[in-house]
């Protein structure tokens, strides 16, 4: 069971209201303390019922000058919170309203959690190009683990998942920073990777090389799972599994083999690798977004949840017409009609 600590800030007279508003939440702990006229909440709750518990503690207090939230992740509790092993009942019907998700981390912590990988910065800019060294000469040697290590240098997968969840919760502020910090990620590393092409001498029939230059049905599979599992793994807070996920579908060694095969004068094997890289990106964005909605991610009000119904469902047909696009494109490919 995830754990989560709240600590939340409210007026010394509102003690009761807070005490209305947990009423029925599942909290394992609390503890009171009083500074400056305020009363500190700390809350000891299973993860998913930090977003049902901050909503409603937002609802009331927002406009309340003083009142904050804190959240921090839990490593481990004693004694040991006891697990309900009961089958699952129906729900009576004046019982709290559970988080939509059943086991996700709050709305909030997916944001604090996806901004952190999105902007652009030296650091950014540097990892890229890092990246693309290490999977450039990886590919050119022919070497599995070092083009892992480019994998999973890469920072590109955070500000693709932070394009659906900003799609999700129609926040256009996070969606134009997600873009721009992709496309930053994505022109940096294909012209790096034209410049080692065109210095160095690129053999296309390197089997680590040649993989990434076909695109089929598989890889777009591949790339549909991956997404959605990068996904869950930020809903659940597991960020060790992201790294499993960008082994799995990784952006930066397609990009660079198109890079170093463009820049080495061989831009029909050039544009199979793009094909691949535009699938990796078509996928993970699409099933990102399918994924955060039935995990329950949606805004907090009923405005935001209306606009965001609306640039979710439009960002959903283009991601479908697109991969649609690409599937004709592979079809027309297999027919020997093109490329």
């Amino acid at each position: 069971m995830a754990l989560r600590v709240m600590q939340i800030c409210v007026p010394q007279g509102a003690k009761e209201t807070a005490r209305d508003l947990l009423e029925g939440r599942d909290v394992l702990g609390r503890w009171n303390d009083e500074h400056h006229g305020q009363t500190v909440l700390h809350l000891l709750v299973p993860a998913e019922e930090t977003e049902p518990i901050m909503d409603q503690f937002e609802q009331h207090f927002a406009s309340v000058e003083g009142f904050h939230v804190v959240l921090f992740p839990v490593e481990a509790v004693l004694p040991r919170p006891k697990v309900d092993e009961k089958p699952d009942e129906a729900p009576e019907e004046d019982a709290p309203v559970r988080a939509p998700s059943g086991l996700r981390v709050s709305r909030e912590e997916l944001y604090a959690e996806v901004t952190e990988s999105v902007g652009v910065s030296r650091v950014f800019i540097g990892m890229t190009i890092l990246s693309s060294v290490v999977a450039a000469v990886g590919l050119m040697r022919d070497d599995v683990a070092v083009i892992i290590g480019a994998m999973v240098i890469a920072p590109l997968l955070g500000p693709n998942v932070a394009m659906s969840l900003a799609t999700t919760l129609g926040d256009t502020h996070l969606l134009r920073r997600a873009v721009c910090t992709n496309v930053v990620g994505v022109v940096s590393a294909f012209l790096f990777a034209v410049l080692v092409g065109a210095i160095f001498t690129v053999d296309a029939k390197i089997p680590a090389i040649a993989s990434r230059t076909d695109v089929g049905l598989g890889d777009i599979l591949l790339a549909l799972a991956a997404g959605t599992a990068g996904t869950l793994a930020f809903t659940r807070g597991l960020s060790g599994a992201v790294i499993g996920v960008m082994v799995a579908v990784a952006l930066v060694p397609p990009l660079v083999v198109a890079g170093i095969l463009l820049g080495a004068g061989q831009p029909a094997l050039a544009c199979g690798a793009l094909l691949l890289t535009g699938a990796n990106v078509i996928c993970i964005n699409l099933a990102g977004i399918v994924t955060f909605l039935a995990q329950g991610v949606r805004p907090r009000t009923w405005w935001e949840t209306e606009r965001a119904k609306s640039g979710t469902f439009k960002a959903t047909i283009v991601w479908t017409i697109l991969l649609a696009l690409l599937l004709l494109i592979l079809w027309l490919n297999n027919a020997g009609l093109v490329l």
